[in-house]
């Protein structure tokens, strides 16, 4: 799946027994777990400080817990960390990482250097159930959702936690669901107690998995990023099956409900493909769909992948879209790709060929 001289292993750090993580874990649940433990309520605000903040790999590193509690507390807890175990760095500087879970699954996640801004894009789940024909993650179907602790060891763990700006759920699977883990990570990510990151500064994509993307508008204040691909429900069809429970024209109803005209932003997602969906009657219906909704589009060329017959949009058709939908008062781009010589490119994230070589 990768080039031997681009990619290269990590020693990982991951825990050999089944002890429970505390990554994951918020504040009110750690204190808990102290006094269950006979430890003053006051150790799991340090237990989380020591977690999220200082970033300790070990109990033992927990300094200011007495050398019994932290006894006490390792023999039924760890923190729960390991480190990728490989790493692959594309020609334009983005670094592709392999997870490898507790259950030896395998996850990967993109970090994308891009002037002062650093993101992570960040997996909910090994392979994915959606099956859009132009994803490469569909086409390794679906395993398991990953757990918190899972999820928020990806953001700990890369070599450049530390220089983070923004993040996006854009990884393997749709976050949607896996909606309690979801939520569950983003309020340990934004509480003080956490990272204390903003909220302006996540976004989560979805397909359009209409009841959680309900509760998840009701209980986050990220920002959402809805693949949409096509504004014909037909067309629409035919490459993401998700249009059949949930129509696009319901998604777009309940998102008009939402007030967008403030911090919190919300985009489309929009892949091109050459004689799909890249013409001029496309461009009149997605203006004429999104009228009433404060928004932005993002397009994006497709990157080929095995066995699909799709090929991208060129450059003057993905200069027409953009230039007619921001004509008619839609904010729209043409994302740049980062990646593709490495599969870390949009739709092109999958660990298949690694299970593979390991069963």
């Amino acid at each position: 799946m990768t080039n031997d001289t681009n990619s290269h292993p990590i020693q990982g750090l991951g825990a050999t027994n089944m002890k429970t993580p505390l990554i994951g874990k918020t504040v009110d649940e750690i204190k808990s777990i102290a006094l269950e433990l006979g430890m003053p309520a006051f150790t799991g605000k340090q237990i989380a400080d020591w977690i999220y903040r200082k970033r300790i790999f070990s109990i033992d590193e927990m300094t200011n817990l007495s050398a019994k509690n932290r006894e006490t507390l390792s023999q039924t807890y760890e923190v729960g960390r390991s480190l990728p175990s490989q790493e692959t760095a594309s020609m334009d500087g983005t670094k592709k990482y392999l997870f490898t879970t507790p259950d030896n699954n395998f996850i990967e996640t993109v970090y994308i250097p891009d002037d002062d801004r650093h993101t992570l894009c960040v997996s909910s789940q090994v392979g994915c159930k959606m099956n859009c024909l132009f994803c490469m993650t569909g086409k390794q179907g679906f395993t398991s959702n990953l757990s918190t602790a899972e999820i928020l060891n990806q953001i700990l763990s890369v070599p450049e936690a530390d220089k983070l700006t923004n993040l996006v759920f854009m990884g393997m699977g749709e976050p949607m669901d896996n909606l309690p883990n979801l939520l569950r990570s983003l309020e340990i990510l934004t509480a003080d107690y956490g990272y204390a990151w903003s909220p302006r500064r996540i976004t989560v994509s979805t397909i359009g998995v209409l009841p959680k993307m309900k509760i998840f508008l009701e209980q986050s204040n990220c920002h959402l990023a809805l693949s949409m691909h096509s504004p014909f429900p037909d067309e629409r069809l035919k490459i993401m099956p998700v249009e059949k429970p949930y129509p696009i024209i319901e998604i777009l109803n309940e998102l008009k409900k939402h007030d967008f005209t403030h911090q919190r932003r919300v985009s489309f997602e929009y892949i091109m493909f050459d004689g799909f969906n890249d013409s001029m009657r496309h461009a009149v219906e997605m203006v004429r769909l999104l009228k009433g909704i404060y928004c932005r589009v993002n397009l994006i060329r497709f990157h080929a992948i095995p066995n699909v017959d799709l090929k991208t949009s060129n450059e003057e058709k993905m200069v027409f879209f953009r230039d007619y939908l921001t004509s008619n008062g839609i904010v729209t781009t043409i994302r740049k790709s980062r990646g593709e010589d490495i599969f870390a490119a949009c739709g092109m994230l999958s660990t298949l060929e690694k299970q593979k070589q390991d069963n």
